[in-house]
């Protein structure tokens, strides 16, 4: 089984992740990697990209030629409108869902929101961090930045920034060294994060039955539930990457869901938070939508 997949560390770790799944269950496989258009474009942020899936499109376009198998995504980088003739076949386990901020040692200040001054710069690219950062603390100064994990971490390491944010998923799976700096880490619940985030997507031919059934196993039946919800919301907003929309659910072990959802119009708009909890998924999501544009 050949599997496609891109070359930063981390989307490399989750493939050989998904290729020891397949070894468990008598599955021979390779990696193939493909850059994207994501990967080659270094100096505009996400949301001057072209479109959406600037992290797949290519990647999908060797899955429909049949030149790889499957493909391994983080299932916060897919738009939620699949591209005709491919599905997802599995999802994975659901690392930690939050963010992190990562401040340097000598810019972290006590006592203040996230431990960081009025006026300390923070490093994302992300819209949906930098409407909820400053939400939760007005004074943050929030500067686009790009690159791999280990290039953004750079950038609180060496003071160009006094802090930046990354999703806790990421830093668990590359297993980095983070005790030179100050690690925050909000709860997924106040500060909410991108739908789908932590989570791992298999990807397929939508008609490659003998695929889909061979990687059933691999299938995380309630991280589909949860996400499924996240990405139902993403979708009905008419959403992206670039959306400054957070979306978090999880199930309790009564089976009921529970939905946090953080929207802001643009990066620097107001952000509307709703909570909403229920014994079914029938009628969440447009439940959650209502009362973000409510």
């Amino acid at each position: 089984m050949i599997i496609g997949t891109r070359g930063s560390r981390l989307a490399l770790w989750q493939a050989h992740y998904v290729q020891a799944q397949l070894k468990e269950i008598g599955i021979t496989s390779e990696l193939n990697v493909i850059k994207t258009q994501g990967d080659k474009i270094q100096h505009l942020t996400f949301d001057k990209l072209e479109g959406k899936g600037f992290f797949t499109k290519e990647i999908e376009d060797k899955l429909l030629a049949g030149e790889i198998d499957i493909a391994v995504h983080s299932l916060k980088d897919m738009p939620t409108d699949q591209v005709e003739g491919l599905t997802f076949a599995a999802l994975s386990y659901r690392a930690s869902v939050n963010d992190v901020i990562l401040i340097h040692k000598e810019r972290a200040v006590a006592g203040k929101p996230f431990q960081l001054a009025d006026g300390a710069t923070i490093g994302t690219s992300s819209n949906r961090r930098k409407a909820q950062l400053v939400d939760l603390h007005p004074g943050l100064v929030p500067v686009d930045i790009r690159g791999n994990v280990p290039t953004r971490l750079n950038k609180a390491r060496t003071g160009e920034m006094d802090a930046v944010m990354l999703a806790a998923a990421g830093l668990e799976r590359l297993e980095l060294d983070l005790s030179d700096l100050v690690v925050v880490r909000p709860s997924p619940r106040e500060f909410v994060p991108a739908p789908g985030q932590g989570v791992m997507a298999i990807q397929t031919r939508k008609d490659d039955l003998e695929t889909r059934k061979k990687l059933a196993p691999l299938h995380n039946v309630t991280v589909g539930e949860c996400t499924n919800v996240e990405r139902t919301v993403l979708n009905m907003m008419d959403g992206g990457c670039s959306l400054p929309l957070g979306v978090y659910c999880e199930q309790d072990q009564l089976g009921n869901y529970h939905v946090w959802a953080a929207y802001a119009s643009a990066a620097d708009a107001p952000v509307k938070r709703v909570q909403i909890s229920r014994s079914t998924r029938a009628g969440l999501p447009e439940a959650i939508v209502e009362s973000l544009l409510g």
